[in-house]
């Protein structure tokens, strides 16, 4: 079976990834375009028309969810025919992979790998969550002393709490940028920024009471400045922890 040709999706909205062959959960009811079957709940798009599985010579495969990376890799290469399953995330507007189909016989050889080696790669994950935890103890000092240098009325603690916020692993805020990485001046003075309009000012409440978002940084903004530029002076905070 050729790799998935260009076409409109299940769901009307951007095609699927096209790397190798992908099959699609479809965000609409749709029906197979050859034997009329459906609602499917798992499809094809051949010629940018909906196609089951069986039609699409898929049938025979096995859905292996996503989350297990070990299993799904092994499970890759031990299937000789696999395809990678995917469905139209509305809200982020772009494919999300949902887990693999693969041969039923090649997901059982994979299983039993892992169960072979589940201990060593117990052991692994185990020392990489240390690794990762002890790099984001540093990450997150070096933030809160960046945040210090160029805030030195910022109290210590507070530094400390914007620092641990913005650095959080997984949370895609402005720490976890390839700025905020870098410790570039805009993503920390955006960190501090962020977290004075949150604590410092009723913009919060604002949005509770249903003012538009740009409305309500408008009408905090210069409560912002003025702590920020009180925290760029030294003498303003509290006095600098050892």
């Amino acid at each position: 079976m050729p790799p998935l040709p260009p076409g409109p999706s299940p769901s009307s909205s951007p095609a699927p990834p096209r790397q190798g062959l992908v099959v699609v959960q479809p965000v609409r009811r749709k029906h197979c375009a050859a034997c009329r079957r459906g609602p499917l709940s798992l499809l094809v798009l051949e010629d940018g028309r909906p196609r089951c599985l069986d039609c699409a010579d898929l049938g025979h495969l096995v859905l292996l969810p996503r989350g297990d990376t070990a299993l799904t890799r092994r499970s890759r290469e031990e299937s000789t025919l696999s395809a990678v399953v995917v469905r139209f995330a509305r809200r982020r507007g772009r494919y999300e992979r949902q887990g693999i189909l693969v041969e039923e016989a090649a997901l059982a050889r994979a299983e039993e790998r892992c169960l072979a080696d589940a201990e060593a790669r117990r052991r692994r994950r185990a020392r990489d969550a240390r690794r990762r935890a002890a790099e984001d103890v540093r990450f997150t000092e070096a933030f809160a002393a960046e945040i210090r240098r160029l805030f030195p009325g910022c109290p210590a603690d507070r530094a400390r709490a914007v620092a641990a916020h913005a650095s959080a692993r997984g949370s895609g805020r402005v720490g976890r940028s390839a700025a905020g990485r870098a410790l570039s001046e805009g993503a920390v003075v955006c960190a501090v920024r962020a977290s004075v309009r949150h604590l410092d000012t009723p913009y919060d409440l604002l949005l509770m009471d249903k003012v538009a978002r740009p409305e309500a940084r408008r009408r905090t903004a210069d409560a912002v400045e003025s702590v920020l530029w009180a925290w760029r002076d030294e003498e303003a905070g509290t006095p600098r922890a050892a």
